[in-house]
């Protein structure tokens, strides 16, 4: 039976949300056919599930459930202030590893649901409050309980400060990438940044019409709940496609977790100021002999069990010593690994990206950024320059 011309355009949404829904369970699917699996992907796969029964459930039953069952909608929708936890989670399982997922204080995270819901089982045995529990509540005349009101806040306000709370800890991890890895792919989660930023500026905006929707009475309800499920199953297979292919990053426990700068990072530190600059030495020697920054996935730890130096002395001395983090510091290495090699008559057939790769660059942009970080000028400007100094 095909939909009345009235309902066309909701039936257009429907079917992009039913794609939404499918593409969520086949992606959950994929994910748990990792191997191997880590705990990210467990908590990636039960996201999706969950994103595919919360959206499937709104577009097979949205108009019922909003105009003949208010009970059950209030209640459908405390579940979005599961979207914010299932956010923080997985991003938590990613840099922060299973001790911090399963701690304690984790469980604050999931009250805001736990107390909606609780709130609402207990109101609805109330009739004089129960009845004046309705999402449309603007032409219906109804004055919404004050506690609903505050929850129906919460919800509003749960997206953004999930958004604001991940970015923060997505932060923390980009300082740390930079201190521990000498190269950004695959570790820095540049995708999963640019996606909360995305689903941060759709949920604010969404949140700023359904406060007009209630405030000038402007807008409808069902716009407001059909551009965040919308939005919803988007960000269903964004999250999905590029969840599929991360693996979990284990950075070294720095102490601290402070800006590379930052005069308190290593206040606690044994390290004596008296041999800094032997050990100093000692790893510049051994930059140079050794050149370990030819190895592309070259990493903090590994630094530190080829050197002897323990890893939380080597970040300090990277850091201070030397004024760099360690991403830094290897990457000049590597340029100036490049630069030595292109007057290198045994290495005159190689191409600028032979070089770069050789030197330990594992792509060819990154060595183009890095390159005219250090220099000023491109790697084919540096050479053509060089080039001309020669002729000259």
């Amino acid at each position: 039976m095909g939909c009345p011309v009235s309902k066309t355009l909701f039936c257009r949404m429907k079917t992009i949300l039913l794609i939404g829904v499918f593409q969520a369970f086949f992606l959950a699917f994929l994910v748990l056919r990792k191997r191997p699996k880590a705990l990210a992907d467990y908590i990636l796969a039960g996201w999706l599930i969950w994103l595919g029964l919360f959206i499937g459930g709104y577009a097979f039953y949205s108009e019922d459930l909003f105009l003949r069952v208010p009970h059950l909608i209030s209640s459908y929708i405390s579940l979005f202030l599961l979207q914010g936890p299932f956010l923080y989670f997985y991003t938590l399982s990613l840099v922060g590893g299973r001790r911090k997922v399963f701690s304690p204080v984790q469980i604050i995270h999931l009250l805001p649901f736990v107390l909606f819901n609780l709130y609402l089982a207990v109101a609805f045995r109330m009739p004089e409050v129960a009845g004046n529990i309705r999402l449309d509540y603007t032409s219906s005349g109804v004055r919404l309980p004050f506690l609903f009101s505050v929850f129906l806040f919460a919800v509003f306000l749960s997206g953004p400060a999930y958004v604001a709370l991940t970015l923060q800890m997505l932060h923390t991890h980009q300082v740390n990438v930079l201190n521990s890895f000498s190269y950004t792919e695959k570790v820095n989660l540049a995708w999963l940044r640019r996606l909360v930023y995305s689903f941060g500026l759709i949920w604010t905006i969404l949140i700023l019409v359904a406060v007009i929707h209630h405030l000038m009475f402007l807008f409808t309800r069902d716009f407001c709940t059909n551009g965040l499920f919308l939005s919803l199953s988007v960000f269903v297979i964004l999250i999905g496609y590029f969840g599929l292919e991360q693996s979990v990053i284990v950075t070294p426990s720095l102490k601290g977790e402070k800006e590379p700068d930052s005069p308190v990072k290593y206040a606690g530190s044994s390290l004596k100021k008296e041999v800094v600059p032997e050990l100093a030495e000692k790893l510049r020697d051994f930059m140079e002999k050794e050149k370990p920054f030819a190895d592309g996935t070259l990493s903090l730890q590994q630094l530190s069990g080829l050197t002897g130096i323990p890893v939380h002395q080597l970040s300090q001395i990277i850091n201070e010593h030397f004024g760099q983090n360690f991403f830094d510091f290897i990457n000049t290495y590597r340029v100036n690994e490049v630069i030595r090699k292109m007057d290198d008559p045994d290495f005159e057939n190689y191409s600028l990206l032979g070089l770069a790769f050789d030197s330990g660059f594992n792509s060819k942009t990154a060595f183009n950024r890095f390159f005219k970080k250090i220099t000023g000028v491109t790697p084919s400007e540096y050479k053509k320059g060089e080039r001309e100094k020669s002729i000259l």
